[in-house]
């Protein structure tokens, strides 16, 4: 069998097996066939027959020619599905990606917002219709407390206290925490509480917190959309994710000295690694700080 059709079946039997997306599948035979050009024009080599040596030649490749860590380990990672697969079915009696180390991809940096570009944001709804009220105290709300947005749009007006300041959250695998919510936003809290909310519901009952006009809940990805709204009219081109301002939350804390074992509670992170995330995004702020600033930066 050629290259291709080895990869069709390989594909096939991913597709039987685990049920991939046809969008998967085309990743996988993208990156098999860019790996069975290289094998054939450099080691004269079939796809099935690649030993570690040629493998370790074909990842050198990969980096030589400027491919991303992350590109080398997706192509490393199809690479050993299909000798996987080879084996069992008997094409191959070896698999050259054994004992082959993958590129360590290191821990993206989540991308967050400014102090200034949040104030935008924060200040972008239109207060004078009830929607843009709502958008701004569920806005001022979510940079408050660092939720998740199904957390945000999970509320009932139960889960809030006024009184104490504290929001009660049930995050993932049903986890319970309670979150200051700060002077500001609980201010946005209570006049939204006694206008816009009223203004949207009528008479109808809700047991969302953040209703739409037509009286239920909103949902994550309309509450997403409308973010991206406000952030095109608050002039921010930076790509936002829907924990954007969950990030900036816990960046600017850091930043502003906070204790990490209190910004992992306030999130809800189970571990502290997950949290330690933004100790490296606080220093990649000051290097840039200093690299602006310092006469030798």
């Amino acid at each position: 069998m050629s290259d291709l059709d080895d990869i069709e079946a390989f594909a096939d039997a991913l597709w039987l097996e685990r049920g991939l997306s046809p969008n998967s599948l085309a990743a996988y035979q993208s990156d098999l066939r860019h790996a069975a050009r290289w094998f054939r024009e450099h080691e004269g080599t079939a796809l099935r027959d690649v030993d570690r040596r040629q493998l370790q030649g074909y990842l050198a490749s990969l980096s030589r020619s400027g491919a991303s860590v992350r590109t080398s380990a997706r192509r490393l990672s199809a690479l050993r599905q299909f000798f996987l697969h080879a084996l069992r079915e008997g094409w191959t009696r070896q698999d050259p990606t054994l004992d082959v180390a993958s590129p360590k991809l290191g821990r993206p940096l989540p991308k967050s917002l400014t102090e200034a570009e949040v104030e935008a944001l924060l200040a972008a709804p239109d207060l004078e219709t009830a929607e843009g009220f709502r958008d701004r105290a569920m806005l001022e709300l979510l940079y408050a407390t660092g939720l998740r947005v199904s957390e945000l749009v999970g509320l009932r007006p139960e889960q809030v206290s006024l009184a104490q300041g504290v929001v009660r959250v049930v995050g993932k695998g049903g986890k319970e925490r309670l979150v200051p919510m700060g002077d500001e936003a609980q201010r946005w809290l209570e006049r939204f509480l006694r206008g816009a909310r009223r203004e949207l519901l009528g008479e109808r009952p809700c047991d969302a917190l953040f209703p739409t006009r037509r009286g239920a809940g909103m949902t994550r990805q309309a509450f997403w959309y409308r973010i991206r709204k406000h952030a095109r009219s608050a002039g921010i081109r930076k790509h936002l994710s829907p924990h954007t301002l969950r990030h900036a939350f816990a960046t600017h804390l850091v930043n502003h000295g906070a204790d990490l074992r209190v910004v992992q509670l306030l999130l809800g992170h189970s571990d502290l690694s997950t949290t330690q995330i933004y100790t490296h995004v606080a220093r990649e702020r000051l290097k840039a700080l200093h690299a602006r600033h310092h006469p030798r930066g």
